[in-house]
């Protein structure tokens, strides 16, 4: 890797890493010259993922983290430090998606409520509670944090992650205010319908829905995300905080 790499030299950690949209963010950000700790709650899947990145000779390294446990967050960010020598930048990519639409606000099952929030919402906030101190010793800390545009333009029956989402936007304002003086920068990025995973329980419909409302019409793929994740990690966005970026192709305009 290059000295002049866009990330070159810096230390990320990044959330839901074993697969989808965090695997593709940990590859690219590797790629840019950054040395990044790929956390997931798919230990197994995660090391495996590492382990193919680190023969490709990139910089990563595995832990486990459960959003939902204060202490696997702690554990998680401890090893980081450790691993890293520091923090210059966190992603925040991890959350409950699978399983959790298809059923109307009246429908919807309060325990799965209650569960979504406490991953998506509850575990995006203590992961920037346990960074921030290492955040701002780098001096120029930066956070992403990922949503959805479905909270928008405010996708049907799929109330909780709706509104974990858009929790997670308006969150990244407060942050932002709070942590500007420590010349930490805290942005959201918001990707439409991508395929992964854990969209893969998606009716076909929204699919075709996503494909013909956008500006660019075809599907979403992981890596059409990098480069708004890099520039949001790198020194070329100092002075862009508190913003909300969606990333879709044109489906819903901010």
């Amino acid at each position: 890797m290059t000295s002049n790499a866009l990330l070159h030299g810096k230390k990320i950690l990044v959330t839901g890493a074993a697969r989808g949209l965090g695997l593709a963010f940990s590859e690219a950000i590797a790629q840019a010259g950054a040395r990044v700790v790929m956390a997931d709650i798919l230990l197994d899947l995660v090391t495996e993922e590492a382990t193919k990145l680190q023969q490709q000779g990139l910089q990563v390294h595995a832990v486990a983290l459960d959003l939902a446990q204060a202490e696997s967050i702690t554990s998680a960010v401890q090893f980081t430090v450790a691993q890293l020598g520091g923090l210059d930048g966190l992603v925040n990519c991890a959350a409950l998606a699978t399983g959790v639409g298809g059923k109307d606000l009246t429908e919807y099952d309060p325990e799965l409520w209650d569960r979504v929030m406490t991953v998506n919402v509850k575990g995006t906030w203590l992961m920037v509670k346990a960074c921030t101190p290492y955040l701002k010793q780098s001096r120029a800390g930066k956070i992403v944090n990922v949503a959805s545009d479905t909270a928008l333009w405010g996708a049907p029956k799929l109330m909780a992650y709706v509104a974990s989402k858009g929790a997670i936007i308006s969150m990244t304002r407060s942050m932002a205010r709070e942590l500007g003086e420590f010349n930490i920068c805290v942005n959201t990025l918001s990707p439409g319908l991508t395929l992964v995973e854990a969209t893969e329980y998606v009716p076909e419909e929204r699919h075709r829905l996503y494909v013909t409302g956008r500006a660019i019409q075809r599907q979403q793929h992981p890596d059409d995300l990098n480069g708004t994740a890099l520039y949001l990690l790198s020194d070329l966005a100092s002075f862009v905080t508190g913003q909300n970026i969606p990333v879709n192709g044109g489906f819903v305009f901010n």
